[in-house]
């Protein structure tokens, strides 16, 4: 089993998918990371030599930033906006939706479940 990045890869799927696994990287930065250690991306994850997981290992660690980096500056970033008081930044602190979307009837996920009020007669 190939581990990369501190994630298992599955064994069964093509390195193309696998790479997909870790956090940040996609289908595109899967296939410019092989191409760049000049490794079939149809290969399965189990055929893999030793030396071909250890060069795009040194491949992520030189050119790209996953998981626990990526993880950290983005939650930086988020921090700073809450900082500076910016209107993106106070949309993340009441847990809103930041780009524009509608909250009359949608952003649920945002939001997080309805809360009804019962109304009393008077």
């Amino acid at each position: 089993m190939a581990r990369i990045a501190g994630v298992d890869l599955p064994k069964k799927k093509k390195i193309g998918i696998a790479l997909t696994y870790i956090y940040g990287i996609g289908w595109t930065t899967s296939l410019k990371i092989l191409d760049a250690s000049g490794v079939d991306w149809a290969k399965k994850t189990e055929t893999l030599s030793p030396e071909e997981v250890n060069i795009i290992r040194n491949e992520l660690e030189n050119n790209y930033k996953v998981e626990g980096d990526l993880k950290r500056e983005i939650s930086a970033d988020i921090k700073r906006l809450m900082d500076i008081g910016c209107y993106r930044g106070l949309r993340h602190r009441r847990s809103m939706p930041v780009r524009g979307q509608r909250t009359h009837t949608n952003a649920r996920i945002r939001k997080g479940p309805k809360k009804t009020t019962i109304k009393k007669k008077k």
